[in-house]
């Protein structure tokens, strides 16, 4: 069998429900739909008394819900449950080959594998062969600990991003995967898509995915030695927390006495994710826009100008506005309303980063500069374009467009500059976000 440990990943022991009913197995990332309790009620309903994911998770609506403690309890006994009265099919050692149709007609591919937590790291500058895309939270960790912390079984929504344009990796997986019949095949509930997954366990398969992961490897290995293999797109919080219960339990291991050999052998040590190329033509990447109330629309261009240098022009039309700046990775946006006029104001930079990267620094520092002043800002995260120019023409308003995510330099700006700030892309709509199907079990 192939070792796969150079590259922070293992071949899991993948559980997969006997009865492969998905439209009500799968149910899509807890933290989705957080302000919608409409949306869950009616995924419960969906689900019935069937075997389903959507009874081993806590959707992060009921979070600070005042039955939480009652609620993990019931995930824990269904865990065990799912566990011994044939829910599963036997356990098979393989990674998953994944196609994933949205509701939008976009078809996203990944591979499902066991990470080595050892290999990640979210803290900033990191080296890390995984390392995060946007800022960690830490006060997010413990509540998300406690649902993890002696789980019996876990299930991934956690996607992290390979740097592959030659599409070496997933994608040539898939074509000798979809060789053989699928291991699973169906729709997703609330009209999310459908979704299928292949085994990708042969000694051919996995000799051809060990050297795409060499040259990968490879590629992205910097001047000092230190190789950045994954970046985490989705989940990064979950991620964290698996990060930290494993730290957690190793500690309380080694405390035991339990041999190091024993300690490095433990399911808890690695996390169910897939990975998804970020060429993927099914992925789309979006930026999250930005407006700010309270604030005056000159000082604020003039601000970011002086920050971020390049020229500043009028376009005469929404249309004219969103144009320029999509057809740019360094240019920025600005819509407001002055002397009872809609402005469309563009901002062309010479950025060679991700703008966003470059962008929210100088907007903290715009804000606390005005809280100097006594001027109170607030600052919003919006996605559209739509919501950009409906925003922008309130009074006391600025919306900021930023441009098209530059996937080719993506890496590069993590690499260099850290995890990106937050709220800086959304990979996708929220129902083409992962759902729960492949299990694994943990504790």
């Amino acid at each position: 069998m192939k070792d796969f440990s150079e590259f922070g990943i293992e071949l899991p022991e993948i559980l997969l429900p006997a009865k492969k009913d998905l439209s009500s197995w799968s149910v899509i990332a807890c933290d989705q739909y957080t302000q919608d309790l409409d949306y869950w009620k009616k995924v419960a309903d969906r689900v019935g008394k069937n075997p389903s994911t959507l009874n081993m998770i806590l959707p992060e609506v009921y979070l600070s819900s005042p039955d939480r403690k009652e609620r993990i309890e019931k995930i824990r006994e269904d865990m065990k449950k799912y566990l011994s009265d044939g829910t599963f099919a036997p356990a098979e050692k393989e990674f998953v080959y994944v196609e994933r149709t949205t509701a939008y007609g976009r078809v996203r591919k990944g591979l499902v594998v066991a990470l080595d937590l050892e290999s990640y790291e979210w803290k900033p500058m990191s080296k890390a062969l995984v390392r995060a895309t946007e800022a960690t939270i830490v006060e997010r960790i413990p509540p998300r600990k406690e649902i993890r912390r002696g789980a019996p079984v876990e299930s991934p929504h956690i996607m992290l991003l390979v740097n592959d344009p030659g599409h070496i990796l997933i994608e040539a997986a898939g074509i000798d995967a979809k060789k053989s019949s699928p291991v699973y095949d169906g729709d997703l509930m609330m009209d999310a898509g459908h979704i299928s997954g292949w085994a990708v366990k042969s000694d051919e398969a996995l000799e051809k995915i060990h050297s795409a992961l060499e040259s990968l490897k490879k590629a992205g290995t910097e001047n000092d030695g230190s190789a950045f293999m994954f970046a985490v797109g989705d989940g990064n919080h979950s991620l964290a927390t698996a990060k930290a219960v494993w730290d957690e339990y190793k500690k309380e291991l080694s405390e035991k006495g339990v041999p190091c050999d024993e300690i490095k052998k433990s399911p808890v040590r690695y996390a169910l994710v897939e990975l998804v190329n970020i060429y993927d033509g099914g992925l789309t990447f979006e930026p999250i826009h930005r407006v700010l109330f309270g604030g005056d629309s000159g000082k604020l261009v003039s601000f970011v100008q002086k920050n971020l240098g390049g020229t500043v022009s009028d376009c005469e039309s929404e249309k004219a506005l969103d144009d320029k700046v999509k057809k740019s990775s360094a240019a920025f946006g600005f819509v407001f309303t002055a002397d009872g006029k809609n402005h469309y104001v563009c901002l062309e930079t010479s950025v060679k980063e991700l703008a966003v990267s470059r962008l929210q620094p100088v907007l903290d520092e715009y804000i606390i500069e005005e809280k100097k002043s006594g001027r109170e800002i607030e600052i919003d995260y919006i996605h559209g374009s739509d919501e950009v120019f409906r925003l922008g023409k309130k009074d006391g308003a600025v919306s900021i467009l930023l441009p098209p995510i530059a996937k080719d330099s993506f890496f590069a700006t993590i690499g260099t500059r850290g995890p990106l700030p937050r709220k800086s892309f959304s990979m996708g709509e929220a129902s083409e976000k992962r759902f729960y199907l492949e299990c694994r079990k943990l504790f």
